[in-house]
Parts: C-alpha cells; sequence; structure tokens
C-alpha cells in the first residue's frame, strides 16, 4: 500500500530518523552536564573542576600557597587551572559529538547544533 505514496514511506524513515537523533542528543547533553573535568597548575596546587559543558564547578586550592608577597603568582595559578579546565572540557564535549555523530552515520566532522 505505501508503495503507491511515493516518496512518505522515506519521510517516515527521515522522521523516526530525526527522532532517533534527538534522542541521542539529549542523552548526549544529559552526560555532558554531569561528566567532569579537572585542570590543574602548580603541580596540583591549584585545581579546577567543570563540567564537560565548560561550567566551572569548583576551585581548591591548597593552603600553602598563600603568601600576600606572591597574590600575583596564586591569581596566575587559578586562571591556568580554569583555562586547563575549560580546554579539557572543549575537548570532551568534541569527542562526545564525535561519537555521537559516528553512532547515526553521519560524517565525524558535521556540527550538530550545539
Amino acid at each position: 500500500m505505501l508503495k503507491n505514496l511515493g516518496g512518505l514511506a522515506d519521510m517516515g524513515k527521515m522522521m523516526k530518523a530525526a527522532q532517533e537523533m534527538e534522542a541521542k542528543m539529549g542523552e548526549l547533553q544529559e552526560r555532558l552536564n554531569t561528566t567532569y573535568v579537572v585542570g590543574e597548575s602548580g603541580a596540583g596546587l591549584v585545581k579546577a573542576t567543570a563540567t564537560a559543558k565548560g561550567e566551572l564547578t569548583g576551585l581548591d586550592i591548597d593552603p600553602t600557597i598563600f603568601d600576600p608577597n606572591e597574590k600575583e603568582v596564586v591569581e596566575d595559578l587559578i586562571l591556568a587551572a580554569i583555562k586547563e579546565a575549560q580546554t579539557k572540557a572543549t575537548q570532551k564535549h568534541a569527542e562526545e559529538m564525535q561519537s555521537l555523530t559516528e553512532s547515526l552515520g553521519l560524517p565525524a566532522n558535521m556540527k550538530l547544533p550545539f
């Protein structure tokens, strides 16, 4: 019966594929929100934690680095740890997106809408 409807059968397949992709993208978003990366600086004296989406969630600073004469050093270490966490988050996000596009049979370099 669908043979006489031409492209409607293909449209149904496309809709099903789109729904599958939407579900997988939702799962990926949730995974990115609950996957954490840690950036470190100063041999681990400063640690910044972020989600794989790049949201900074924590900062751990070893109290031994607090010296009033070294304020700039501490600030630099904090910034370095945050930047490393953001870089790791960007990398993790890209890895997850590539995995998603491959699982959907899409080209690995295809940009999805997030």
